[in-house]
């Protein structure tokens, strides 16, 4: 077993890290877990009972968080024409169509987000070996195909989420930073399980969440009981 460092296990205290709690206070005691000197991210993992080998129990999408992420979000768009001046307008840092996939393709990755027009799918599917992997493809699923640019980059900005099951169906997403603190985090934790909850598939069978666990970026984590959801959701 690998060992804790002093700063963690007196994070951890004389908490019980197997014990599941309530949602609200959960999240209250993984920002009181923060220790590192950095205003650490707070991330929810979210054990779901589904098998994303099936197409429809794949669980993918993007939430808008009501208090954003507090980062600075740098978003590249793909487009031509008139919606380079629309995206320059709504904020994005950087757009173009074939030179800004040349440049990628040169080794530059330097943005958080893609958004992509459906006409320049085509083009972006060249450098798809490139975003695929670090989670940058645009995909209609997540609204970062779409004419609508100008939405799409802000609400890239203002704190809009993607979130996606792995091949254990575990979705892993961040809801905010600590200096939020626990009121501006769990209404991002709202707004990401209400939207979590509204996708479960039909064909998955059995308990749809089955587990949940908050925690800061260098922090212990915290076992949320997943029986307190729907009356958190509810509140």
């Amino acid at each position: 077993m690998p060992k804790h460092g002093k700063k963690y296990r007196n994070a951890v205290g004389d908490r019980d890290t197997a014990v599941r709690v309530d949602i609200e206070e959960g999240v209250k005691a993984a920002v009181a877990s923060a220790f590192a000197k950095f205003d650490e991210t707070v991330d929810v993992a979210i054990n779901l009972g589904v098998d994303p080998k099936y197409s429809d129990q794949m669980i993918r999408g993007a939430v808008s968080l009501p208090n954003g992420l507090g980062k600075d979000v740098r978003v590249a768009v793909f487009c031509r024409g008139e919606k380079e001046n629309e995206a320059k307008e709504a904020g994005a840092d950087y757009y173009g169509s074939d030179d800004l996939v040349e440049k990628i393709q040169s080794g530059w990755l330097d943005f958080d987000k893609a958004v992509a027009t459906p006409d320049m799918m085509a083009v972006v599917g060249k450098i798809g070996r490139v975003l695929g992997p670090r989670g940058l493809m645009p995909n209609a699923k997540t609204g970062t195909v779409t004419m609508d640019v100008a939405k799409a980059v802000s609400e890239l900005k203002a704190g809009k989420v993607e979130f996606k099951v792995d091949k254990a169906g575990v979705l892993h997403a961040p809801i905010g930073k600590v200096s939020f603190g626990a009121d501006k985090l769990l209404e991002n934790l709202r707004a990401l399980l209400d939207t979590v909850m509204r996708m479960k598939p039909s064909s998955a069978k059995g308990t749809y969440m089955k587990a949940l666990a908050v925690s800061s970026t260098m922090g212990p984590g915290v076992k949320i009981d997943p029986l307190t959801v729907r009356k958190f959701l509810e509140a």
